[in-house]
């Protein structure tokens, strides 16, 4: 019924979110068969460009899951189109997420999407429309991973091998992040239906740091290299070693100049 209210034109597919799908598929290749005079330059754009693909879907699931518990606005605000100049915050859904991967490596989505809570009724539908963003972290991170869980990688070109291990990387941090229970985090938006007024009124006024404490702590050596302990040991569970996601990285950044160690051969 809530589907009905929404035109067709508001679901349809950007032509934005088209173009990076087709960047990532490009630059895709070019890392598969070394097309690319500079390997690390299309590691670069592919992660970059999956990554955007993956906040996109991300925030589309937060809008769609809205949509179906009662907010009908989601599709004419365009959220429903996985256009990511649609959001109510560009900078923190596109530009500080690419940021937190060049500075550190991380994936951590920011806030997007507007839902108007007051049309939706149930704490169970808020919960789960918070908890939805992050979920897609987590089935991308399944096919991310599942080429190495799978003992797929024969044949597969080293500089895609590592490209994919670094991607991987950030939809588990990015999944992991989310849920925590910080204000201005999706976790914490699926708590929040089920705490009382009154807490909720004090907390309120932290949310819009959530997001910035938490990139600031993950800065601490201590908390960082526990952080990292944590997604080591869960990739390394699905397949993933190390070096991998140490190799993307490294060619990730590739203004750096290439690591002899990763050296990815044309």
């Amino acid at each position: 019924m809530t589907t009905a209210a929404t035109r067709h034109s508001d679901r349809r597919i950007s032509p934005v979110f088209l173009g990076i799908l087709a960047v990532t598929a490009v630059t895709g290749w070019a890392t598969w068969t070394g097309f690319a005079e500079r390997s690390g330059v299309a590691v670069f754009l592919f992660v970059t460009a999956a990554w955007i693909v993956s906040l996109c879907l991300h925030e589309y699931a937060h809008a769609r899951t809205a949509l179906h518990s009662g907010d009908i606005s989601v599709g004419a605000k365009g959220y429903l189109t996985l256009n990511p100049m649609k959001y109510t915050h560009a900078l923190l859904s596109i530009v500080l997420p690419v940021v937190f991967v060049i500075m550190g490596g991380i994936g951590l989505p920011g806030g997007a999407v507007f839902i108007e809570r007051g049309r939706i009724r149930g704490r169970r539908r808020h919960s789960l429309i918070s908890a939805a963003g992050p979920l897609t972290n987590v089935l991308f991170a399944i096919v991310c991973t599942a080429p190495f869980w799978l003992d797929a990688l024969d044949g597969v070109p080293a500089g895609f091998r590592f490209a994919l291990a670094f991607l991987a990387l950030l939809q588990v941090t990015a999944a992991i992040l989310n849920f925590l229970p910080v204000p201005g985090l999706d976790g914490y938006g699926v708590i929040e239906p089920w705490l009382s007024h009154g807490v909720r009124r004090q907390v309120e006024p932290f949310a819009p740091f959530g997001l910035l404490f938490v990139f600031a702590l993950l800065w601490v050596p201590s908390v960082n290299g526990a952080f990292f302990d944590v997604v080591d040991s869960l990739l390394g569970a699905l397949g993933i070693h190390e070096f991998d996601t140490y190799c993307g990285y490294e060619l990730f950044r590739f203004w750096r100049g290439e690591d002899g160690f990763c050296a990815v051969s044309p």
